[in-house]
């Protein structure tokens, strides 16, 4: 086993209580602010680098005032560049109970070139929905569109460190991978 990497993301937005569609949660004047806080760990950054979803754990809390404050999130999946209907998506499944009952905040971010810069929004959006099941499969309690600042972004990126032994080669690994998924999504069809 290779070393691994583990990094803290934080994104908020508004979302909305009764709402099935993420645009439509975050333009509600019903929503309210969301947080996430994810502690997100790749115990084997080789592992993680072959795997074709590029899945690693996340630990944390998502925080509503709606459901009462902040909660934790226990066992939650993080993908990121996973392949899926011809495009790229970053995924992020975030288990919680809140009121005893087992829900599931399911967030994407599509990653996909549009005309226009695209990648800072496209890499930075998480269309969100939060099921009332321990999966997918349960109806959307609430849905909304968080976003990572670049404040956020640079304290995240500050957080990154090596894991499992795996020193600086583990950072080496990882951005390589992100980079050349970019390169691969917006540069190449650019020149």
């Amino acid at each position: 086993m290779s070393g691994g990497l583990s990094f803290h993301e934080t994104m908020t937005g508004p979302v909305a209580l009764g709402v099935e569609d993420p645009a439509e949660g975050a333009s509600n004047p019903e929503a309210a602010p969301f947080s996430i806080n994810c502690h997100i760990a790749i115990d084997d950054i080789d592992r993680f680098v072959d795997d074709a979803d590029h899945t690693g754990a996340i630990e944390g809390s998502v925080d509503y005032v709606a459901f009462g404050g902040e909660l934790p999130v226990r066992d939650g999946v993080f993908n990121l560049f996973k392949k899926e209907d011809g495009q790229r998506v970053m995924e992020y499944r975030l288990p919680f109970e809140y009121d005893g009952r087992p829900y599931l905040l399911a967030g994407r971010k599509r990653v996909r070139d549009e005309p226009g810069f695209d990648v800072w929004k496209d890499t930075t959006t998480l269309y969100t929905r939060v099921h009332e099941s321990a999966d997918e499969s349960g109806p959307v309690a609430a849905a909304g569109v968080l976003t990572i600042g670049v404040e956020a972004l640079a304290r995240m990126t500050a957080s990154m460190r090596p894991t499992e032994g795996g020193g600086i080669e583990s950072l080496v690994k990882f951005g390589r991978l992100f980079m050349g998924e970019l390169w691969e999504t917006y540069g190449k069809t650019k020149l």
